[in-house]
């Protein structure tokens, strides 16, 4: 069984036991979750139920396992013979969930 969900204005296909990274969330590291915005779930064998825009009354649970900070990316603007450059760095805040199970 798996799942599509929405969250941190991105997209994820899911399923139990799968462990993945999203957009920071305000929780505790350990703490239970539940993600209400299901776009599409399908079972084992059955058709898939496609929501519009969401399935009503399907939710996915899941742990959080960590906080954290992704790889750095540079930026760096110039402009030629102007005498003007600048550099920045940023680190996007991740949280590190794990699915525990589906509600369809």
């Amino acid at each position: 069984m798996y799942a599509v969900i929405r969250t941190g204005g991105k997209q994820y296909r899911v399923a139990a036991g799968q462990q993945l990274r999203i957009e920071k969330l305000v929780a505790d590291v350990g703490a239970e979750i539940s993600l209400g915005e299901v776009l599409m779930v399908s079972g084992e064998g059955d058709a898939a139920r496609i929501g519009t825009p969401t399935v009503a009354g399907a939710t996915v649970t899941a742990t959080v396992v960590e906080h954290g900070l992704g790889e750095k990316i540079r930026i760096f603007k110039m402009r030629r013979r102007k005498h003007y450059k600048k550099s920045q760095g940023h680190r996007q805040a991740y949280t590190e969930i794990r699915i525990t199970g589906i509600n369809a």
